[in-house]
Order: C-alpha cells, then sequence, then structure tokens
C-alpha cells in the first residue's frame, strides 16, 4: 500500500498519524507514515525522529525536528480536536459556538434534556442528555479533548470532574468562583482523588482578561485551551521569549 492510499483510509476511518519527511541530512527525501496504534509505511527516516512520534501526535501540530545533524518534517494528520462541554446554559453554546470558529468538534452534555435542545444549543455538532459519567463514557475522551464543566452543581459537577479525571483529556476545567473551586476541592479529596490528580483541574478555568458576558467567558476559556494544548502560559505575546507560533506551520 502506497502512502497516498493509507492517508486516504486513515482519512477515512478518522485515525489520526504523523507523516516524517527528511528534509535535511542524510536520507532527504525519505518518507515514514506512523499511524497511531497501528503501522508503519516507508522507511528511510531515522530513528531520533520516529522516537518522538508519541509527543508529536499528542501534540496535535506540525512541527520541525532537528537531531543528529539533520532535519525532519512531522506532519500532523487527524479529526479536529474535540471541546465537550457539561452543562446546557448560555456559556456552553458562547463554547460550542467559538470552538466551531476554530474547526473544533463541540460536544454539549447535561442530565436535564429540558435545557439540551438545539433550540438552546444550535452550534453543537452533538448533544448527549446523559449524567456525567455516562456522557464521558460514550464521548471517551483523548489527548486531542477538552473538558470543561459548567453546571455549578454539585451532583453533576463533582462526577464529571471526577469521570474526566479517568480519561487522557489534554484540559479540564471548571467554572465557579475560588471559593466554590476550594470546596469542590476538598470535597473531591473527600470521594478519593488523589491530591496529585486535581492539579489537571483548572478551576475558575479561563484566563484573565475581564471576561463578563458569556461570550467573553468563552474567548477567556477557549484561549486557555488553545495554550495549554500548545504548551503556552497564556501570557501577553509583548512580553513572551518564545517564537510567536507554537510549531511551524
Amino acid at each position: 500500500m502506497t502512502l497516498i492510499e493509507r492517508l486516504a483510509r486513515l482519512r477515512d476511518g478518522g485515525g489520526r498519524a504523523v507523516l516524517f519527511t527528511v528534509v535535511e541530512g542524510d536520507g532527504a527525501g525519505a518518507k515514514a507514515l506512523v499511524v497511531e496504534g497501528g503501522d508503519t509505511t516507508g522507511d528511510g527516516v531515522p530513528d531520533w525522529a520516529l522516537g518522538q512520534f508519541d509527543e508529536v501526535i499528542r501534540r496535535g501540530r506540525n512541527r520541525l525536528l532537528e537531531g543528529d545533524g539533520g532535519k525532519v518534517f512531522a506532519e500532523w494528520y487527524g479529526p479536529p480536536p474535540r471541546l465537550l462541554v457539561y452543562g446546557a446554559v448560555d456559556t456552553g453554546e458562547a463554547l460550542a459556538r467559538a470552538a466551531k470558529l476554530l474547526g473544533w468538534t463541540a460536544i454539549v452534555a447535561d442530565a436535564r434534556a429540558t435545557f439540551l435542545t438545539p433550540e438552546r444549543i444550535p452550534s453543537a455538532d452533538r448533544l448527549i442528555a446523559e449524567w456525567p459519567q455516562e456522557a464521558i463514557a460514550e464521548v471517551a475522551p483523548d489527548h486531542q479533548t477538552a473538558v470543561v464543566v459548567l453546571t455549578h452543581d454539585d451532583k453533576f459537577d463533582e462526577p464529571a470532574l471526577i469521570a474526566a479525571l479517568g480519561t487522557e483529556a489534554f484540559y479540564i476545567g471548571a467554572l465557579g468562583s475560588r471559593r466554590n473551586q476550594e470546596r469542590r476541592r476538598e470535597r473531591l479529596l473527600e470521594a478519593g482523588v488523589p491530591e496529585e490528580d486535581l492539579a489537571r483541574i483548572s478551576g475558575p478555568c479561563g484566563l484573565d482578561i475581564g471576561a463578563e458576558t458569556q461570550s467573553e467567558t468563552a474567548l477567556s476559556i477557549l484561549a486557555e485551551i488553545l495554550a495549554v494544548r500548545a504548551g503556552r502560559p497564556g501570557g501577553s505575546l509583548r512580553q513572551a521569549k518564545q517564537r510567536i507560533h507554537a510549531e511551524v506551520p
């Protein structure tokens, strides 16, 4: 099977892969397509580059790799990232709408089917009327999924966060005041969640941009999600020491 045929099958199946191309050094022009959890097509790419597959696939971006006197371009292939919002509230619709502008897949879940309607949440690609554990199990968040909990209700918030912590979600956020976050933290500890796991929860979620409206809050949360995905602190570019773009386009 050729590389093009394997890429076509990958696209149809919704899988993820990285295409490594040697652009400088020994073996320039060699290509290898490594499929997540699957096969490798092609050869001639140095092991030091192939060894970075896991990091590249999890970062979800193209990268120029350098090592051992050569350069290898790592091209990421896969479906768009997913945003799972638990809580069919106005901010949930604002988050879904903003995520769609990024080209992401937006999923909104809530056990309260009365609130979870296409009329109230028109921007979501998918609505799931289930309790937190069932909804998160159905979505099965992976390393390309962000989870945001918006319900402000212990009977939803706590099981949603516990379930999310049991997944590979690269971001877990919870809305709420600092006082509520501290109270929630104590309740999660009492429920048996290890303290080190709580560090994965961003709460209050979002960047400090002075957000007031639902749309501004959604922008704040999505900005933090993007920063986490890119491994950036989310500060002002004027003060940043790194290059503006996270990776090679």
